[in-house]
């Protein structure tokens, strides 16, 4: 019995781990159809290095179908910040996770937005800075699609 305590404690510690930065998600949408929207952003830290806390909602299903990023892009198509996303949600919708630095200035209107693995971008997203807050907004799917094949991207999905 020990053995199997210490076999399967590196795995339980990777799953704990994956709980991160959950929180309470505004704007709750309950049907996504087979796309990733953008349901809440929230912003800390200093401009030119702030952190987003980005919650999405997705129809994951597993490794097969799921959200494997969102990003911060400027007004021009320009990918200002990318956050992967290593493993499927399935069980945990909506979720929340966390990345940065994000380079932009306190005033400076960007969109974030998420992507499926299967279905690409979304027009459900959000519009905003730091400095006036974030709103839901839409944006054409196709809007600088051409960021799908721009580094970092995802190398696999973990479950």
């Amino acid at each position: 019995m020990k053995n199997i305590v210490i076999l399967c404690l590196p795995l339980v510690l990777y799953i704990m781990s994956c709980k991160e930065d959950n929180g309470t998600i505004e704007n709750n949408t309950n049907n996504t159809g087979d796309k990733a929207e953008i349901s809440s952003v929230s912003i800390s830290g200093e401009e030119g290095s702030y952190s987003f806390s980005v919650g999405i909602k997705s129809p994951d299903t597993g490794c097969n179908q799921y959200a494997d990023w969102w990003e911060v892009i400027s007004e021009d198509g320009e990918l200002l910040y990318r956050r992967i996303l290593g493993h499927s949600h399935v069980g945990e919708q909506p979720f929340v996770r966390s990345g940065g630095p994000v380079p932009i200035k306190k005033d400076q209107i960007v969109y974030v937005r998420a992507h499926m693995n299967t279905s690409k971008y979304g027009n459900k997203v959000f519009k905003g800075s730091v400095g006036e807050g974030f709103t839901e907004s839409t944006l054409d799917s196709e809007f600088a699609n051409d960021l799908e094949t721009k580094q970092p991207l995802p190398d696999g999905c973990a479950f």
